[in-house]
C-alpha cells in the first residue's frame, strides 16, 4: 500500500476521455444540453457510475437519484464529500458542473491508482438537477439530500415539450417520491467533515488575474422579481406633450438609473453587490414606432455576500418604486420575491485550500461567487463547506465555455492535497 505521504498524481487523462464523451452524446447543434432529470443528464450519471464500478468504488444513489461514489478512508466518520452538478442549462457549455465532478473523479482514481488510503472516506457525489431552467427551482438535488425539498415542488412542471412534472420525472430517474414528499434525509450534518465543491468560474475574473484557480470566500444571496412591470398609458408620440405623457419606458429607465447610483453609493462604502435588469421590452403586440409606450416588462436581480446590504436594497427599491411612479405617474408591479441567503465559506476549509496551493506552487486569489451553488445549501445545513474556483474563458451558461485541461489538473491536485491532509 502507497504510503500516502508519497505523491500522488489525479487521473486528470480519464476526466479529458469522460468530457470528450459528454460533448458526443450530450451536445447538439447549438451546445450542451442536459436536462434535469433527463436524457442528458441520466447519460452522465450513467457514464459517472460506470467509472464508479470500474474503479472499485462504493456506488450508492439517494431517494432524489443523486449519485454517491465512496473510496474508504483509515476513518469513515466525517468523511469528505467533493461534489457538484451534471445537468446543465439549455444550450450551455460542457464544463460547467461537470468539471467539478470529473475533477473529483480525477482525485479519487489517482488514490485508487496507487493504491493509497486516505484518512477519510472521500465520496465524490454527483448531484442532480442544480439549474433552476427546468422546474424553476434551484438546488433540488442538494436540498433533497438533507430532505429539505418542499412536497409542493414536485408538482412543477419541467420547461420541456414533454411538460413532465418534477415528481414523475424523478419517480422515472428511479426514485422515491414518497420519501421526499416525507422529508427525509439521507445526508446527515453531523457525519460529513467537509464538502468542497470544484467548479469553473463564470466571470472573467481568473482570466483577468492570470490565476489557474480561485479560493471562494463565501456565495452570494439575492432577491429576484422575475416578472416586474410598469404600467403607463399609450399616447400619440407626436400629439401628447411631456408632461401628460404617462410613460412606462421613461418611468422604468428612470428605475434603473436609480439603483445604479444605490450600486455606486454600496461601492463607496465598500459593501459587496451587484445589481441586474437583465430583461428589459416593451410589449411586441402593442408598441409602436410612433406610440408612447404604456407597458415594460422587467426583471431584477440583486445579489450580494450581506443579508444586511440586500435588505437595504430592497428597502431602497421601493422608495425609488414610488418615487418614480409619483414623478412619472405610473404604477410598477414588481411581481413575486424569491430570495436566497448569503453562504460563507468556512474559515478553515479557505485556509487549508489557501496552504496547498501554496505547497503545490499555485498561484491563487480569494474571491466571491456572484453565482449560486449547491455549497450554499451544505454550508446552509452547517456542514464545513469550502469551493475552489477553476480559471474559464468566455463565461458559463453557453456554448463558449473554455477551461483548460491543465487548469483542472491544478486544482486537482490541490483538492488531492486536502483529501490527504484534510484541515482538522
Amino acid at each position: 500500500m502507497c504510503p500516502v505521504t508519497d505523491r500522488i498524481d489525479p487521473d486528470i487523462d480519464l476526466a479529458g476521455r469522460m468530457f470528450r464523451e459528454l460533448a458526443v452524446r450530450t451536445g447538439d447543434s447549438g451546445g450542451i444540453t442536459r436536462p434535469s432529470f433527463g436524457r442528458g443528464e441520466q447519460i452522465a450519471h450513467d457514464m459517472l457510475r460506470r467509472e464508479g464500478e470500474r474503479l472499485g468504488l462504493r456506488v450508492e444513489t439517494d431517494s432524489a437519484c443523486n449519485l454517491y461514489l465512496t473510496l474508504p478512508g483509515r476513518v469513515p466518520e466525517d468523511r469528505i464529500i467533493i461534489g457538484s452538478h451534471l445537468d446543465s442549462v439549455p444550450c450551455g457549455g460542457n464544463f460547467d458542473g461537470a468539471a467539478g465532478v470529473l475533477c473529483g473523479l480525477s482525485v479519487i482514481a489517482g488514490l485508487v491508482a496507487t493504491k493509497a488510503r486516505p484518512p477519510r472516506d472521500v465520496t465524490l457525489m454527483a448531484i442532480r438537477a442544480e439549474e433552476s431552467n427546468w422546474f424553476a427551482a434551484s438546488y433540488i438535488g442538494s436540498r433533497a439530500a438533507f430532505g429539505r425539498l418542499a412536497s409542493s415542488e414536485l408538482s412543477r412542471v419541467r420547461r420541456a415539450s414533454d411538460g413532465m412534472s418534477l415528481g414523475d420525472a424523478i419517480e422515472a430517474a428511479g426514485g422515491d417520491v414518497a420519501r421526499l414528499s416525507a422529508g427525509q434525509a439521507h445526508l446527515e450534518p453531523a457525519r460529513i467533515g467537509l464538502f468542497i465543491e470544484p467548479h469553473i468560474e463564470q466571470g472573467p475574473c481568473l482570466v483577468t488575474e492570470e490565476k489557474p484557480v480561485g479560493i471562494v470566500t463565501g456565495i452570494r444571496g439575492s432577491f429576484r422579481h422575475r416578472s416586474a412591470c410598469c404600467r403607463g398609458r399609450y399616447a400619440h408620440s407626436g400629439a401628447t406633450p411631456r408632461q401628460l405623457r404617462r410613460d412606462a419606458v421613461r418611468a422604468t429607465a428612470a428605475l434603473v438609473m436609480a439603483m445604479d447610483e444605490v450600486w455606486d453609493a454600496a461601492e463607496r462604502n465598500g459593501d459587496d453587490l451587484s445589481i441586474t435588469f437583465g430583461q428589459l421590452n416593451t410589449d411586441p403586440a402593442e408598441h409602436a414606432f410612433s406610440k408612447v409606450a404604456g407597458r415594460v416588462d422587467f426583471s431584477l436581480d440583486v445579489r450580494s455576500l450581506s443579508s444586511g446590504t440586500l435588505d437595504w436594497v430592497a428597502g431602497s427599491l421601493a422608495e425609488q418604486v414610488g418615487r418614480q411612479s409619483r414623478q412619472h405617474a405610473v404604477r410598477f408591479d414588481l411581481g413575486p420575491k424569491t430570495a436566497t441567503l448569503p453562504a460563507l465559506m468556512d474559515g478553515g476549509i479557505v485556509a487549508a485550500l489557501q496552504a496547498a496551493c501554496s505547497a503545490e506552487g499555485v498561484p491563487t486569489i480569494t474571491m466571491p461567487s456572484g453565482a449560486g451553488h449547491d455549497a450554499a445549501v451544505f454550508a446552509g445545513m452547517g456542514v464545513p463547506t469550502g469551493m475552489l474556483f477553476i480559471r474559464n474563458r468566455n463565461g458559463s451558461h453557453n456554448p463558449h465555455e473554455s477551461m483548460e485541461m491543465e487548469d483542472l489538473a491544478v486544482a486537482a491536485r490541490v483538492l488531492m492535497k486536502l483529501c490527504l491532509e484534510p484541515p482538522r
